[in-house]
C-alpha cells in the first residue's frame, strides 16, 4: 500500500534519481527496524542449490545495487539471496545520462547503464560493512576498456577480491551494454573464460577452506546453436549454474512504444515468454548438477512458478519492483509457499 502511494511521485522522477532515492529509503527503513512499512515478512521455502542452503528460492537479481551500497536494505525485504553488481576491476562511469528508461504500457525497462560501478575494491568494502549473513552473489564483468583477448584477467582480478565475500560468483559475459562482451559467449572465448576462472577458484578453495560456486549469465538472443555450445562448454569445465537470462536487444512486441527505440537492454514483461524458453532450453542441454537460475518478466508467484516448471532451480526479480513495489517479495514467496512448488 505504501508504495502504491508513492510510484506516482517516483514517476514523476527520472529513473536513475528515482532507483537511488527508493534504494536509500529502504536503507532508512532496514537501520530503523521498520522494514514492515515496505514489505511483509516472507515464509521460508528452503532449497539447496549449488552445495548452499537458500530460505526461499526468490533472489534479487545482479544491476540492482551495483556497489553493495544497499545490501542490508534489500534483504529486508524477504529475498532468499541477493545478486550484486555487476562489478569491474577498476571503477568506471559508465554511459552517459539518460540511460534508464520505463515504458510502463509494457511494464518494462530499457537501460544501456554499461557496468557502471565504484570499482571491485569498493564493493568489498560495503560488503564488510553491512549485516546481512545470507545468501549473497557477486557479478562480475570487464572493464569497458579491456580487449576482449584480456579480459579473462579482468574476471580473475574480481573473483580474487570477491572470493572471500560471495556465496557464489557470477561471470557476466551478456549485457548488450559493453561493446563485444556478448563475443565471450562463443565457444572459444567463453572456454578460455572459464578455464581461467575455475583454475583461479580451485587455487582461491585451497587458500581459503572453501569452494565458492561459479555461475554464467548469459543472454536471451542466442540460438539454439549457441545455448547448447554454452551448456556443453559450461557442463566441461565444471561451472555449478547458468543464469538465463540477461536483457534482450530485441523489441518484439513493445516496436510501436517510441522509448523502445533507446538503444540498449530491454528487461520486464515483454523478456518473460523469451527468458523462460532459454530456461528450458538450459534445463534439456545440462547435467542436473548444474543448476539454472530463471530471471526475466517475474512478477507473480505465478510467473515463479512458470521459471520453475521451465528448470530453474532459483528466480530472480528487478524490474517488476518498479512497478510493483518491495512487496512483491514476500508474495511471491507466499504464493509459491502456498502451492509447494520450489525446488
Amino acid at each position: 500500500m505504501l508504495y502504491r502511494a508513492v510510484r506516482p511521485l517516483l514517476f514523476a522522477l527520472d529513473p536513475e534519481r528515482a532507483h537511488g532515492l527508493s534504494l536509500k529509503s529502504l536503507d532508512v527503513l532496514a537501520r530503523l527496524g521498520a522494514a514492515s512499512l515496505a514489505a511483509t515478512r516472507a515464509p521460508r521455502v528452503p532449497v539447496r542449490v549449488m552445495g548452499l542452503d537458500f530460505p526461499n528460492p526468490v533472489g534479487l537479481a545482479a544491476g540492482l545495487d551495483k556497489d553493495g551500497r544497499h545490501i542490508d536494505g534489500l534483504a529486508a525485504l524477504g529475498f532468499g539471496f541477493l545478486e550484486v553488481g555487476a562489478v569491474t576491476p577498476r571503477p568506471q562511469p559508465g554511459n552517459p545520462r539518460p540511460r534508464l528508461f520505463r515504458l510502463p504500457e509494457a511494464q518494462a525497462l530499457v537501460n544501456r547503464l554499461g557496468f557502471n560501478n565504484r570499482g571491485v575494491d569498493t564493493l568489498v568494502e560495503n560488503i564488510r560493512r553491512a549485516r546481512y549473513r545470507g545468501v549473497l552473489g557477486v557479478n562480475i564483468g570487464k572493464n569497458f576498456d579491456t580487449p576482449n583477448e584480456r579480459a579473462a584477467d579482468d574476471y580473475v582480478a574480481c573473483l580474487r577480491k570477491v572470493y572471500a565475500h560471495a556465496s557464489f560468483v557470477t561471470a557476466n559475459v551478456s549485457s548488450p551494454n559493453t561493446k563485444d562482451l556478448r563475443a565471450l559467449q562463443g565457444p572459444d572465448g567463453l572456454d578460455a573464460l572459464l578455464v581461467a576462472l575455475t583454475a583461479e577458484r580451485d587455487r582461491l578453495a585451497k587458500q581459503h577452506g572453501r569452494r565458492v560456486p561459479l555461475a554464467v549469465k548469459i543472454a536471451p538472443d542466442l540460438d539454439e546453436s549457441g545455448i547448447e555450445t554454452i551448456a556443453d562448454r559450461v557442463a566441461a569445465r565444471g561451472i555449478d549454474a547458468v543464469i538465463a537470462t540477461n536483457t534482450t536487444v530485441s523489441r518484439e512486441g513493445v516496436e510501436h512504444l517510441p522509448t523502445s527505440r533507446e538503444p540498449g537492454g530491454l528487461s520486464g514483461a515483454p523478456l518473460k515468454a523469451l527468458a523462460t524458453a532459454v530456461v528450458a532450453k538450459l534445463r534439456r542441454a545440462l547435467p542436473a548438477r548444474v543448476a539454472v537460475i530463471g530471471v526475466g518478466g517475474i512478477a507473480s508467484a505465478a510467473d515463479a512458478r512458470e521459471k520453475l516448471d521451465a528448470g530453474a532451480n532459483l528466480v530472480q526479480l528487478y524490474t517488476a519492483l518498479v512497478y510493483r513495489g518491495p512487496g512483491l517479495v514476500g508474495e511471491i514467496v507466499r504464493g509459491l509457499a502456498s502451492t509447494g512448488r520450489a525446488r
